[in-house]
């Protein structure tokens, strides 16, 4: 029997085979030319992506209600804990500390919640979705959390300091980087591969000034609230950004954050 203080609440996670076949399916989708407008909203339904994103969305804003409204200590606890528990535990903090918000503050989030809390990244990166095998253990987990980050920034623009395009870059060298900061699945394995001295850390590539200005959001406007995403189907999006950038070139984006730019440096 549970105290009177215990909530416990149950979130459905999915398996990491499902995650991938939702991907794959989601990228088949997408690359799908003909044009027919039936076919593309019933693969992009079948594929089920948003709905996983709903999903882990709803937990996160769960844990957050518990923690800004209830004043409650909450205990994510996921299979092995280094996929959804991480992904819902990140969200929260995104949702309750404006800190988790701007650059610095989200890389830190990144090192301490995925990188130091052990995700696999070799394992669970292995191959995109465009690969003919698959691997037991490869799951888009991480790609997952960064769209359900992008769902917020792109409700909030102003309250993120950082741009989708930071987003993305993340996502990239997730899975393909000169760097060595997302290589190896834990610190153990890192630390024995010697990875921080035999290799740069994409932190130190990105927080150089040259660098930086790219990832910064010109709309930004430190919010100091709890921001709370919503969840209506309305509200959740494809992110065209990592998912049709071969149909729609980035240029279109790079051109519309150049134009914010300008106009908030005249005005």
């Amino acid at each position: 029997c549970y105290c009177s203080w215990f909530l416990r609440i149950f979130c459905f996670s999915q398996r990491f085979n499902i995650l991938q076949e939702s991907l794959i399916k989601l990228v088949e989708a997408c690359n799908d030319q003909s044009h027919n407008m039936d076919r593309w909203l019933s693969k992009l339904e079948a594929s089920n992506w948003l709905t996983h994103i709903k999903e882990i969305l709803t937990a996160a804003c769960l844990a957050a209600q518990c923690i800004d409204r209830e004043g409650a200590s909450v205990l994510v606890h996921g299979t092995e804990g280094t996929d959804s528990t991480l992904q819902v535990t990140s969200l929260a903090q995104i949702i309750l500390d404006p800190r988790c918000r701007t650059i610095r503050g989200f890389e830190s989030l990144v090192v301490r919640e995925w990188l130091q809390a052990g995700h696999p990244f070799q394992q669970r990166c292995a191959q995109s979705a465009y690969s003919n095998s698959k691997q037991k253990w490869e799951a888009p987990v991480f790609l997952l959390f960064l769209d359900c980050v992008w769902q917020i920034l792109r409700q909030f623009p102003c309250s993120f300091e950082f741009n989708e395009h930071f987003l993305i870059m993340l996502f990239e060298h997730a899975y393909a980087s000169q760097f060595g900061t997302f290589l190896g699945n834990n610190e153990s394995e890192r630390s024995k591969l010697k990875l921080p001295q035999k290799t740069m850390s994409l932190w130190s590539w990105v927080n150089r000034s040259e660098e930086l200005s790219k990832f910064q959001n010109p709309l930004f406007e430190a919010n100091s609230l709890v921001i709370w995403p919503s969840v209506a189907p309305q509200s959740l999006q494809l992110w065209e950004g990592v998912f049709l950038r071969w149909n729609r070139p980035s240029k279109f984006i790079d051109e519309a954050h150049e134009e914010m730019i300008s106009i908030i440096k005249y005005n």
